[in-house]
């Protein structure tokens, strides 16, 4: 494929903050944007030249999708695999209809881990009644997974015992599951990698996550944050994931790291991550451009990073905080103003007109000479605005 130059118009399925980035990324380069979301409020669509407001599956919107753009992205994974299939037909789409699926459904992707050599935590597919009787024994405790359609620790269920297994299976209404064992977990990291047209791969330093309820909440992005050995094989075990897909795109590995070392990988994203977030503020080039780059054949140069980093999460709860032991009846706006005076400070929101609790309102990026220097100024924004201290396990 010749590279497809600034002028043309790019489009992507989704329209969340990451489409929102996406387009700006695009944008900033010279091209124009299209996005397909229903919501007439969707935060991409109010910053793209064109906003196809249409359900995913929507055949003639697709054609006009189609029509708009020369080439197609998605901003999540539950866009449908079939309309990325449709669109590919008329456009290049990246990443692929099968790799989306793969992503889409956790017996495939735990699947394909193990295809790719990828040490995974032992788990087992429950899709029929047959199997509940037959689960290995040390598989409890586990989680049970919904294959489809689990995000953010939604769809997970806790089970010690094969009785809590078939109640928990029962209550998910006997869809395909997974049963995970339970690992001894220390901590969490993830990698954000890019793959072209060409094979070539390039990716982000390994980054340290934390998450509370299920959420990203901090992300460390510098060179104490991950043991060297860990960061090595967190690596390569994602270009493999990726390599083994012929991935095209920007992808996103989640691991878990165990007590005493051991790496296992927990999921992949086929998109920009809130864990690649930081690269915005704290690389040469963001997860978003590459995400341009990747979809239009342009060259992709090894990203740097010239700053440590520390990204806080911001969810729609910081909006209800309580005062004096009274929580507002109203949205109040956090102090955004102090906030951005401590130094290294990048704020981004994402444009969503209405905070919720769980809802994912936009992000704080901390950057700075030293690591020392960011991560103290993290606790200090992070206790002004009222969220968790410490930002570490």
């Amino acid at each position: 494929m010749k590279p497809i130059l600034p002028g043309a118009t790019l489009g992507v399925m989704g329209g969340g903050q990451l489409g929102r980035m996406f387009v700006h990324a695009a944008q900033r380069l010279g091209y124009f944007t299209a996005v397909l979301d229903p919501d007439p409020e969707s935060p991409a669509g109010r910053v793209s030249h064109h906003h196809v407001q249409a359900d995913y599956v929507d055949v003639d919107a697709l054609a006009h999708f189609a029509g708009l753009a020369d080439a197609i992205t998605t901003e999540f994974e539950n866009v449908p695999a079939a309309s990325l299939e449709h669109l590919a037909v008329a456009r290049p789409v990246s990443p692929a209809a099968a790799a989306v699926a793969i992503a889409q459904d956790r017996i495939r992707e735990k699947a394909h881990f193990v295809g790719c050599g990828v040490d995974c935590a032992p788990y087992v597919a429950v899709e029929s009644d047959d199997v509940l009787s037959v689960v290995p024994a040390n598989l409890f405790p586990g989680l049970l997974k919904t294959a489809r359609l689990g995000y953010d620790g939604k769809g997970q269920q806790r089970v010690g015992s094969r009785a809590e297994l078939v109640a928990a299976w029962k209550a998910v209404g006997q869809q395909p599951c997974v049963l995970e064992k339970l690992m001894p977990i220390d901590y969490e990291c993830s990698v954000v990698l890019a793959r072209g047209r060409d094979g070539l791969l390039v990716h982000y330093p390994p980054q340290r996550n934390l998450h509370r309820g299920g959420i990203l909440a901090v992300t460390e992005a510098h060179d104490q944050a991950l043991p060297d050995d860990v960061a090595q094989r967190a690596a390569q075990a994602a270009l493999s994931i990726a390599e083994g897909m012929e991935y095209v795109g920007v992808l996103c590995v989640e691991f878990f790291v165990l007590e005493g070392g051991a790496l296992v990988v927990n999921e992949m994203a086929p998109r920009p991550h809130n864990s690649g977030h930081w690269t915005t503020d704290a690389c040469d080039v963001s997860q978003f451009e590459l995400q341009v780059r990747t979809l239009t054949g342009l060259p992709l140069n090894p990203p740097r990073q010239h700053s440590p980093a520390v990204m806080l999460n911001l969810l729609g709860d910081l909006w209800f905080l309580e005062a004096d032991g009274v929580r507002p009846d109203k949205p109040l706006e956090p102090r955004w103003a102090d906030v951005l005076k401590l130094p290294g400070t990048h704020l981004h929101l994402y444009g969503k007109v209405e905070p919720r609790a769980g809802r994912k309102m936009g992000h704080l990026t901390l950057t700075g000479d030293s690591v020392a220097a960011v991560r103290s100024t993290a606790d200090f924004a992070a206790a002004m605005l009222g969220l968790p201290i410490p930002l570490t396990e």
